[in-house]
């Protein structure tokens, strides 16, 4: 490989630095022990992957070509490898290499563990889909590697990424503890918080919405297919026929969250059977673009008919014409924000079970305790409440977590 070879990827790589700025920096950068010498960020389409490792370059390398950036569903690859790449890198004196969208380059697990194996001292970060699962074998990468997952935005880094207002990561313990101080400094800087909470849960999960104007239920849309027609058949070894099911069965869910119904009804309308409709729903859990509620969370890899089933965040529900109703909204949003940090399963009474000792039912101002009273460590969330009381906590508050 000669230097022009690598001339389009470095341009490439270029412009993108030039379009990223670092006026907001998600809190998963400083989290990162960037040190490692192997590190995986996955995470759904949309959520921000890439600005963050540019945003990673733009503030650590001085020099912004000690580093290298590409994107492997990039057609330079179709006539380059990944392989022949690093070697020039390497004989160039790079040491840091950043590789995206890794699931769209062939055999990319033995191709990584190779570059990481011959070069002791390389340190290389890679992103991928959150499909994307690590295989034992000859290019086994679990013992090597430290791994992330970026979410999409919480209502607190909404908050900040607007320039409406910085507040602090609240743990879930203050929240109980100490909400009604919590929201009275958040309502002294905010004055009304609802118009806010309301536009995040219709607009706010995925960063890119600030790029667009308009049309931003058809962008989700897009990513939605892109997943499932691009990813998707990369990552799991699936037939065009089992993509369009797949599909199916996501906007016949998405009609009826978060009620189930009968899964072996589900599987006639797909005209499939019990174990490749398991795979499917486990696939749509797996691009984050479902939550799958379990009575017990030990059970949730092999999940045969979920308690409940929503789509991963209200902001999807708006872009697949879900049916809207504000209770499913506000469950939705509970179960997001909260399944980032903790463990949730459907318990006898109430509606979530957090962390296997808080019992929650969510709700409007309206909301009671008929439902809960006298479980222990019972709380309500409840929505249209600014500040709450004892066991009343605004809904909102639970978007701080993170």
């Amino acid at each position: 490989m000669e230097q022009q070879d690598l001339q389009p990827i470095i341009t490439t790589y270029h412009n993108f630095l030039s379009t990223v700025n670092l006026q907001y920096i998600r809190p998963l950068m400083d989290q990162i022990e960037w040190e490692d010498r192997l590190i995986e960020i996955k995470g759904s389409k949309g959520v921000g992957k890439t600005t963050l490792i540019l945003q990673h370059i733009l503030r650590s390398f001085p020099n912004v070509d000690d580093a290298l950036y590409v994107s492997l569903d990039n057609l330079w690859f179709k006539s380059h490898s990944l392989k022949e790449l690093a070697d020039f890198f390497y004989a160039q004196g790079g040491r840091f290499l950043f590789v995206d969208e890794v699931h769209y380059y062939p055999y990319w697990q033995t191709v990584l563990k190779n570059i990481y194996d011959e070069y002791p001292d390389m340190h290389i970060v890679f992103t991928g889909s959150s499909m994307l699962q690590l295989e034992a074998g000859e290019g086994d990468l679990s013992r090597r590697l430290i791994d992330y997952h970026l979410s999409g935005l919480s209502f607190r880094e909404y908050l900040q990424f607007e320039g409406v207002a910085i507040f602090s990561v609240y743990t879930l313990t203050d929240i109980l503890q100490r909400h009604v101080q919590i929201a009275m400094a958040i309502k002294e800087q905010l004055g009304s918080i609802q118009p806010y909470f309301n536009a995040y849960l219709q607009r706010g999960y995925y960063p890119f919405y600030k790029d667009i104007r308009s049309g931003y239920e058809i962008r989700l849309q897009h990513i939605v297919n892109q997943i499932l027609e691009c990813d998707y058949p990369l990552i799991d070894d699936v037939t065009l026929s089992t993509i369009e099911k797949t599909k199916k069965m996501l906007i016949v869910l998405a009609q009826s969250v978060p009620q189930v119904p009968t899964m072996s009804s589900l599987y006639g309308q797909l005209d499939t059977d019990r174990n490749q409709g398991m795979k499917m729903l486990n696939a749509l859990h797996r691009a984050d673009l479902l939550m799958l509620l379990s009575d017990n969370t030990k059970n949730l890899k092999s999940l045969g008919r979920p308690k409940k089933i929503f789509l991963n965040n209200t902001n999807l529900m708006y872009a697949l014409g879900a049916n809207i109703e504000i209770g499913t909204v506000r469950e939705t949003f509970f179960l997001n924000q909260l399944l980032q940090l903790f463990p949730i399963c459907y318990p006898v009474k109430g509606d979530f079970l957090v962390d296997k000792q808080y019992l929650f039912e969510v709700g409007g101002a309206s909301k009671t305790f008929d439902q809960i009273k006298d479980e222990p460590q019972s709380f309500l969330a409840v929505d249209n409440t600014e500040i709450g009381y004892k066991n009343r906590i605004p809904l909102y508050l639970f978007g701080m977590l993170y």
